[in-house]
């Protein structure tokens, strides 16, 4: 199989969607890897690293795209790439597309066949290409509040962590799952006051022990959720309906009671943001207020950190990858259900319930999917 990897165009965004490592493996399996030429540098990746694995450089991403059977990716795509979609291309990246109609109708229309590694899911619900870019963000979310609470950024001029004889910022977290647990972790590194919120009982119980009750945990529901927004400093958004919009569970009115100068982080912003009043933000400008507190709601948060994202993030990504090389993605999705619950767009159908659902679309299954147009045979290409 001939696999592009073009360089990210999203504003600010340096991950790249494949390493030298990833490309050395798919050459050793009979393939064919095609980098846009300084893809790689946002991430401290020179071309030459990637020719060395066996990769072929190009000037541009119009060839690249053009060329490739599969496009290796790390965000979604941009309008300025959507005329580069053809019939049959495998697209294999993070889609997002609940909050996005227009992106998922184009995908429908050009018979593009989109993989999202937000959607990738094994049997017990693990999203293992998901996970290390929540870490991330998750531990960013805390760092970035932290420095926008300083005076000098608008923010209500709170020190996190205190000073003895004064008490320390209060953090609150929406959602204990990968993003919430280390938005929480780094808010007790630094010695906050941490309040984490959720609906499972059992997570509850099991954050409380592993955090040897250094934070305080409360079911989350609205009076709850209430009480604590409204004594926050910072409010660490990170609910997360895997494919689906996320729910506004914080609302415009419980905002309006926040302090004037609390910060708002939204992680969960790429799938339409569980704070009511959150919008999506780039790096450039990463920040508005609302009812004088400050909303950070940068969708690509990771980009910032790009070396260290880009390798978390290929460590998970390669083995699908792989997988759809070595088979073609009918075969592969047939040799894994956690791929399978991944194809987003399929033959012109949307093949992933929770976005049919929430964009109010007929959903198609993809437990077996029909010969089409631009459809791979069920053996091994190179």
């Amino acid at each position: 199989m001939i696999i592009g990897v073009p360089k990210e165009v999203k504003i600010r965004e340096y991950r790249v969607g494949m390493v030298p490592g990833g490309v050395h493996q798919l050459v050793a399996r009979g393939h064919k890897v095609l980098i846009e030429k300084d893809a790689g540098i946002g991430s401290g990746i020179p071309d030459d690293a990637y020719l060395r694995a066996g990769a072929e450089v190009l000037d541009s991403a119009d060839e690249v795209w053009s060329r490739a059977e599969m496009i290796v990716k790390v965000k979604e795509p941009i309008e300025e790439e959507y005329p580069r979609f053809k019939d049959g291309l495998v697209l294999y990246t993070y889609l997002h597309l609940a909050p996005v109609p227009k992106l998922t109708k184009v995908l429908m229309n050009s018979g593009v066949k989109a993989v999202a590694y937000e959607t990738i899911q094994l049997d017990d619900g693990f999203l293992p290409l998901l996970k290390p870019m929540s870490e991330i963000a998750g531990r960013m979310a805390t760092q970035v509040g932290a420095g926008l609470l300083e005076k000098e950024h608008g923010g209500r001029g709170v020190l996190l962590g205190g000073v003895p004889g004064v008490t320390p910022g209060r953090v609150v977290v929406v959602g204990g799952g990968v993003v919430g647990t280390n938005a929480a972790r780094i808010a007790v590194g630094l010695g906050a006051d941490v309040t984490l919120m959720d609906i499972s009982l059992r997570r509850l119980t099991y954050l409380d022990d592993i955090f040897g009750g250094k934070l305080k945990t409360i079911f989350s529901d609205p009076d709850n959720i209430r009480t604590a927004v409204k004594n926050a400093d910072l409010v660490v958004g990170a609910v997360l309906i895997p494919g689906a919009k996320a729910p506004h569970l914080v609302t415009e009115a419980m905002v309006k009671e926040m302090p004037e100068g609390a910060v708002i982080v939204d992680v969960a912003i790429d799938q339409g943001g569980c704070i009511e009043t959150a919008q999506a933000t780039t790096h450039d400008n990463p920040t508005i207020v609302k009812h004088g507190v400050i909303h950070y709601g940068v969708t690509n948060m990771p980009g910032a950190v790009a070396r260290t994202s880009t390798f978390a993030l290929t460590n998970a990504t390669i083995q699908y990858a792989v997988l759809i090389a070595d088979f073609g993605l009918e075969e592969a999705i047939k040799r894994d259900r956690a791929l399978a619950r991944g194809v987003n767009v399929y033959n012109g159908k949307v093949t992933c319930k929770p976005v049919a659902d929430s964009m109010g679309v007929e959903y198609t299954p993809m437990a077996d999917p029909p010969a089409g147009p631009g459809s791979v045979p069920n053996r091994r290409r190179s």
